[in-house]
C-alpha cells in the first residue's frame, strides 16, 4: 500500500482479483483506492471483469480502478485483450469506463468522502467477523 497526497493507495495485480482475501487486506491496510492492473485477454474470465472487482469496492468500503489492456500482442497471439477499463465506487457503481478496442487513459473525480458515507451506511467492513475465519486460514 502507498500513501500519497491524494489517496492511501492499493495495487492488485491481475489474478489476484479472482480472489477476496488480499482485496480485504488492502482495506484493512487503509487502502481508500484500489488499482487492479491487468492483461487478460476474452474468454473464460470476461463475465468476472464486471462482477469482482465493483464486489470488492462494496465488501470494503473503497474505490477500485480496474485496467485491462487492449488489442493483440505477438508473436503469442494468445487472444484479444478485451480493455473496458473502468473505475468503481464504494457503492458498486460505475463511474467512467473504457472502450473495449482503443488505447485510452481512464480518468475520473473520485470523492473520498463516499468511502465514510458508504461506510456508515452498509457497515459490511464494520461488521465483519475475523473469529469466524479460522477455518479459511487453515492450510
Amino acid at each position: 500500500m502507498f500513501e500519497t497526497r491524494y489517496a492511501k493507495v492499493g495495487v492488485y495485480i491481475c489474478y489476484d482479483r479472482h480472489f477476496p482475501e488480499g482485496a480485504r487486506c488492502l482495506g484493512l491496510n487503509g487502502a481508500e483506492i484500489v488499482f487492479n492492473p491487468s492483461a487478460t485477454v476474452q474468454g473464460l474470465s470476461q463475465y468476472l471483469w464486471k462482477i469482482e472487482q465493483p464486489a470488492h469496492a462494496v465488501a470494503n468500503g473503497y474505490f477500485v480502478g480496474a485496467i485491462n489492456r487492449v488489442g493483440t500482442e505477438g508473436p503469442w497471439n494468445i487472444g484479444k485483450f478485451y480493455g473496458n477499463s473502468y473505475f468503481v465506487n464504494p457503492r458498486g457503481e460505475t463511474v467512467v469506463q473504457g472502450s473495449e478496442d482503443n488505447d485510452e487513459l481512464v480518468v475520473a473525480d473520485l470523492d473520498l468522502n463516499l468511502i465514510d458515507q458508504v461506510r456508515a451506511t452498509w457497515q459490511f467492513f464494520r461488521d465483519r467477523r475475523p473469529d469466524a475465519y479460522d477455518e479459511i486460514v487453515e492450510p
